[in-house]
């Protein structure tokens, strides 16, 4: 149709008229809800709490339909216990009396006056909402992203299915008049360590078409790529390979190996009990200070220990310890060690591109070009500050850090699409923005978790904002909460052993993730906790 089509709240005394004299139309003279009178006009029993959407074309209300907070719902008229057909929600409203003028009905309009209902909603912290659709129409709801529940209610002359629409839902239409914001396209949300969102720069960048890692082009992108990372870390050499975190901490405890002298290796989580049983296949000289889980290390522990052992010339530890969200102080560490001549390895796995990360005085660091590079998983890095010692073919040549130093391009195959992809995102990562956002989102949620009678279980200045490891209640099950927050489109880490086994859950923040997007997570987890109290009150099991 022609026109300029506005979609806006109605705020003006003629748009109010329209409104009821398009309701009568609607609802009284098409589909007979109500009664007939001579003035052709129809008042809503709840016009005074309604928020309205319109569509104006000149001047002309075309569509329109209600918005509505307060409870009783009309639905709650219909249906008993409505909640029980509902998804935990945080927030949840009312749309009703969708109408469009019949010349209308095959235009933009229901989209554009959906697209502005979706985003009132999320202006006004709804992230649920629920209509009565025409029967007729239930098909035409459901492309919009509705979802059917429950009996359908009404009368023979008119006859409504109950739906809802949730933001995540809406996001997975078929043609959402709007991609929501805070909710990822896919309508899930990534919290686990590993894999996390990629932006789509960098999906971009990762289907190029394939080089070869011998041609002039890659060792330009090789070389480039190779800059930026140790611009962004401070180091002067980095090392590319093909592989695993597990394969970085592989390659240094080979280097450790060529050393003379004996090493320390700290331990207050999982990942740096892994050191140790890396440093022990290797056949490593070493002592270990060994804390409980989310302990932090105390530099007076640490300097008696090599007060004790003057031939302790190495030092191994985990910046970010995944396992428990504890970060380590590398700063202590470095100073300890430069006081000492001491070389200083770190394992920065899960800190590299989440926190800022300076290894400009350590002997050797790892990381890799997942989590907190946000690109694809496949690359493992080793940085370096000092001149290699050859290895006189002590080393396995995958592991041998002096073959890729050496080599004029890389010895050995590398994928040109994950390296064009880490070159990507190291070109849009501005860590310190990711950092103080993920220190704000951070905190709040850690608040939220408190106010919900939950531990998490490293907090203050040491714990790691990209990184909560959430202790879950004995009585509850973490890998059942696990499951069910993925059947809703959240992915928590819950999976491994060690979590199993204590029975913690993990929210990880290494991709972008917003406080709106956490919402209806902490709304889902309050749900299934208040569940499975009344489940365990009525010895429901």
């Amino acid at each position: 149709m022609a026109g300029t089509h506005t979609f806006k709240i109605a705020t003006e005394p003629w748009e109010f008229e329209q409104i009821n004299r398009l309701n009568y139309e609607t609802f009284v003279e098409e589909i007979p809800q109500h009664q007939r009178n001579a003035k052709g006009v129809l008042v809503d029993k709840f016009h005074e709490e309604n928020a309205y959407i319109v569509c104006v074309v000149g001047g002309q209300v075309v569509g329109m339909l209600a918005v509505r907070s307060k409870r009783p719902f009309s639905l709650d008229g219909k249906l008993a216990d409505l909640d029980a057909y509902l998804p935990p929600y945080r927030s949840i409203c009312e749309v009703r009396l969708l109408a469009t003028q019949k010349n209308r009905r095959h235009s933009r309009v229901a989209h554009g006056l959906l697209k502005e209902t979706v985003q009132y909603c999320l202006d006004h912290g709804h992230d649920i909402a629920v209509i009565s659709g025409i029967l007729e129409q239930q098909k035409l709801y459901e492309h919009m992203g509705f979802v059917p529940f429950g009996p359908v209610v009404g009368t023979d002359e008119a006859l409504f299915q109950p739906m809802y629409l949730t933001p995540e839902n809406y996001a997975r239409s078929r043609k959402p008049a709007i991609q929501i914001a805070t909710i990822p396209s896919t309508g899930r949300v990534i919290l686990t360590p590993g894999p996390v969102d990629i932006s789509p720069t960098v999906r971009r960048a990762f289907s190029e078409v394939t080089i070869s890692h011998r041609c002039a082009e890659f060792a330009e992108l090789h070389a480039e790529t190779k800059e930026l990372l140790c611009t962004l870390v401070g180091a002067r050499h980095v090392e590319i390979f093909m592989g695993s975190g597990t394969l970085a901490n592989d390659v240094i405890g080979g280097q450790l190996s060529l050393l003379q002298g004996r090493g320390l290796i700290l331990a207050n989580g999982e990942f740096g009990g892994r050191l140790v049983d890396g440093a022990k296949r290797f056949g490593l000289d070493f002592d270990v200070l060994s804390l409980k889980w989310g302990d932090r290390f105390e530099r007076s522990k640490i300097e008696r220990i090599l007060d004790d052992g003057p031939d302790i010339s190495w030092m191994w530890a985990v910046h970010c310890e995944t396992s428990t969200g504890m970060l380590n102080d590398i700063d202590m560490l470095g100073d300890i060690c430069r006081q000492r001549n001491i070389r200083l390895c770190l394992d920065c796995i899960s800190s590299v591109g989440s926190v800022p990360v300076n290894v400009g005085g350590a002997y050797l660091a790892s990381a890799v070009s997942g989590k907190g590079f946000c690109s694809f998983s496949g690359l493992a890095m080793v940085f370096y500050n000092h001149t290699l010692t050859p290895s006189n073919k002590r080393l396995p040549r995958y592991l041998d850090l002096q073959m890729y130093a050496d080599s004029e391009g890389v010895p050995f195959t590398v994928s040109s699409n994950l390296v064009g992809a880490l070159n990507a995102s190291l070109k849009g990562l501005d860590v310190a923005a990711k950092y103080r956002h993920n220190c704000d989102i951070s905190n709040w949620l850690r608040r939220e978790l408190r106010r919900e009678g939950l531990e998490v279980r490293v907090e203050g200045e040491c714990a790691a904002p990209c990184v909560m490891t959430v202790v879950v209640p004995a009585e509850f099950s973490s890998e059942r909460i696990g499951r069910r927050l993925e059947e809703w489109g959240f992915f928590t880490h819950y999976k491994s052993g060690y979590l199993k086994e204590r029975n913690w859950l993990q929210i990880c923040m290494m991709g972008e993730v917003s406080r709106e997007a956490l919402g209806p997570l902490l709304v889902n987890l309050r749900q299934l906790l208040s569940r499975a109290k009344r489940r365990r009150r009525s010895g429901c099991h």
